[in-house]
């Protein structure tokens, strides 16, 4: 084997095969990630036999890029629906292309698909029906596709592929079925990959004598993290189960750590304690010593991804050396690099499929069961499918890192003087899913935007100051939809909201007064209009009733801002989101319909931030087998939206993530305007709730809805 040293080889033993592996430690595979261009583009788009084939650049999970991209070049071709035919392609099928991560389909890929249309449409129409094409770059004004006169983008169409997910037709990785299939599963210890571990005992001969039994690897591919992986395959997923009962693993897990630990070390206000912080995102001086008009906390916790799919891949390694993969990821090169290098083989002899995938949100970006896969199927010479159960994805997954914030903030005549934002949290590109504490170190000089995303105020002030520490933590953390950005807006948004009622400001006025931006200010007057902000709440209910606004830019490229209603019950505690508006702007909407659903994804994920989600920690591992250990909204959660497309013409940006920025804030300040409190750690807990509504029951006037919303506002709640 290549770069590999190995001691052992298949053996056949009585009831089935054992094969070991010995060898050492690699670096991790770097994703590579070029930008597209016209050039790359003229991959995607074919025409043959008087049709033409979209390969697909991106990877389809949910999002409708599918749809959309196809609405791009049946305009810019200037054909009917029914002739493009388009497709998920494998990594023999186009160049490579950048992951699908950052809400960057549109904004990086419609212009260049549309100018390799357009150099198509040109070509045919002169005749040229053979060979490769040149490329011709052509500015965004000049594009069919987005001419107003469009056809096909800017208005809904058809869902691809909805017919096929409606009927139950195979899409997904797991739907794959090959010849002769046999099933694979990696069995670890109960611990964090972060954690040293080891099998140090397994009944082997009663694991052979299941029926159904095929192969026990033992190879060192098959390490996550510092977890070792005891691998083992079967002729059908039940016979899985009994083999795993039978060979009973015994475990060796060194150290141990539990929630507390994680706690302590992202504590925000014992890291200001002992200086400045390593990062800076705003460098200004400020006066530390002088008293603040706001002074909040927040604690956000870890929280899982959540996809209805667990993942999964199927390998099939032929007796020619050969390596085929059918994967659910946002990468499809990535995972033929990883496997390219992690078995050394010559990337020529390895194809890798893409398949819809059932959920990401930014967690199926690394190689974690498509590598399984790999190594089960060489090591049994034929095709096996590992599929991860829902406790293996909560447990050997990566999750959004907890964040700890300080923000302290004071005015002058009405305006923020003075701003500093502080915080801790763990690495999120850097994922230490990937990255080894050595490398990870190294990165640490440099930071990560993952972590700092969305931390830059967007509003005027003397002077900013915005900084944070970045912890290694003893459970897996990465890229969780929007990022740093859903928690590090939301305790800006949290803090906006409490100077204005400290200024006696009304929320949206005091924004617009800050607002830097025209694009931002735009749309936060949009939802304002949307929602009636200003006219008062309906009374004559034992509710607690509050009206909260937030807004924010994703990544400097698209806006949106979001109101929403909430009521407490002061009984019991529990808070219910009434009503929720979003404006959106992300420039040229190829399809109103998918980015309102994008828009309404975001604004569940925010509410879920708020109210809902938190993964727990217990026993040195993420504790969380199933959705009701670690909860997601539930339909009887969200209430009715409406979502506000604002599209003056600009160019196409990106709307998967954005309305994230705004969400959890319009939430959290609702029910501050509702309580006159504001919580300091998420979810919101109604025994806090209750807590703080005791502490102000002779100041509030429990049972007016519209009451409830004028005091706290009146008060300026912190």
């Amino acid at each position: 084997m290549k770069r590999r040293g190995f001691l052992g080889v298949a053996g056949l033993a009585a009831g089935g095969l054992t094969v070991t592996f010995l060898g050492g430690c690699a670096l991790p595979v770097i994703p590579k990630r070029p930008l597209p261009d016209a050039e790359a583009a003229l991959s995607w788009v074919r025409f043959a036999a008087g049709r033409y084939t979209l390969f697909l650049p991106r990877v389809e999970m949910g999002q409708n890029i599918l749809t959309a991209l196809k609405q791009v070049a049946c305009d810019e071709l200037g054909v009917p629906w029914s002739q493009v035919d388009a497709r998920l392609p494998s990594t023999n099928d186009i160049r490579r292309v950048k992951a699908t991560v950052g809400s960057d389909s549109i904004k990086e890929f419609a212009i260049p698909l549309a100018q390799a249309c357009a150099t198509l449409r040109e070509a045919l129409a002169t005749g040229r029906t053979e060979g490769l094409l040149p490329t011709k770059p052509r500015p965004f004004a000049e594009l069919r596709a987005f001419a107003r006169s469009a056809v096909h983008v800017g208005r809904a169409q058809p869902i691809e592929q909805g017919p096929a997910i409606v009927r139950g037709l195979p899409l997904y990785a797991a739907d794959v079925r090959r010849s002769g299939m046999q099933f694979g599963r990696v069995l670890r210890a109960a611990a964090s990959p972060e954690l040293a571990s080891r099998a140090s005992a397994m009944n082997e001969a009663a694991a052979r004598a299941v029926p159904g039994f095929v192969a026990l690897v033992r190879d060192p591919l098959l390490t996550q993290g510092v977890s070792e992986g005891v691998g083992i395959v079967a002729r059908t997923p039940g016979a899985l189960l009994r083999i795993e009962a039978a060979l009973a693993v015994q475990w060796s897990v060194q150290s141990s750590f539990a929630q507390a630990d994680i706690d302590r070390s992202i504590d925000i206000d014992a890291r200001l304690g002992k200086g400045s912080l390593a990062h800076r995102v705003s460098k200004d001086s400020i006066d530390t010593q002088a008293a603040w008009d706001v002074d909040l906390r927040l604690d956000v916790p870890l929280a899982a991804h959540a996809p209805i799919e667990p993942r999964a891949a199927v390998a099939e390694w032929s007796p020619a050396g050969e390596m085929q993969l059918w994967v659910g990821s946002q990468d499809v090169f990535y995972q033929r690099d990883v496997v390219v290098k992690r078995l050394g083989l010559d990337d020529k002899r390895v194809v890798v499929h893409g398949s819809r995938v059932g959920g990401a949100f930014g967690g199926k970006t690394i190689s974690t069961v498509e590598l399984e896969a790999a190594v089960l199927a060489r090591a049994v010479g034929g095709a096996v499918k590992v599929q991860w159960t829902r406790a293996q994805e909560f447990r050997f997954g990566f999750h959004r890192p907890p964040s700890s914030h300080r923000i302290r903030a004071r005015l002058k005549d009405g305006r923020i003087d003075q701003w500093w934002h502080a915080f801790a949290s763990s690495h999120i590109l850097f994922t230490n899913a990937v990255v080894p504490p050595w490398l990870q170190k190294l990165t640490d000089f440099i930071g990560d935007d993952g972590a700092a995303r969305g931390a830059l105020l967007p509003y005027r002030a003397a002077a900013k100051r915005t900084e944070f520490d970045l912890v290694r933590l003893p459970v897996l953390t990465g890229p969780w939809r929007g990022l740093g950005a859903g928690p590090n807006v939301l305790a800006i948004e949290s803090a906006i909201d409490a100077l204005a009622r400290r200024a006696g400001a009304d929320p949206v006025a005091f924004r617009l007064a800050h607002i830097e931006d025209l694009r931002l200010a735009r749309v936060l007057r949009r939802v304002a209009q949307a929602a009636g902000w200003g006219r008062p709440l309906p009374a004559g209910s034992r509710f607690l009733v509050g009206r909260g606004v937030a807004c924010g830019i994703y990544k400097g490229m698209s806006y949106a801002a979001a109101v929403a209603d909430v009521e407490v019950d002061p009984a019991s505690g529990q808070v219910r989101v009434t009503r929720l508006w979003c404006a959106h702007d992300c420039g040229h909407v190829v399809n109103p319909d998918q980015v309102r659903a994008q828009c309404e994804g975001n604004l569940v994920w925010g509410l879920g931030m708020v109210l809902v989600e938190a993964l727990p920690v217990a026993d040195s591992q993420v504790a969380a087998a199933t959705f009701a250990d670690s909860p997601i909204p539930l339909i009887s959660d969200v209430p009715p939206m409406e979502v506000v497309l604002v599209d003056e013409g600009d160019a196409p940006t990106g709307a998967g993530e954005t309305a994230i920025v705004a969400a959890a804030g319009a939430v959290a300040n609702a029910l501050a305007a509702a309580t006159g409190w504001r919580a300091s750690r998420l979810p919101v807990r109604p025994a806090d709730l209750l807590a703080a509504l005791e502490s102000t029951k002779g100041r509030s006037r429990v049972g007016s809805r519209a009451g409830a919303a004028t005091l706290a506002s009146a008060r300026g709640a912190p």
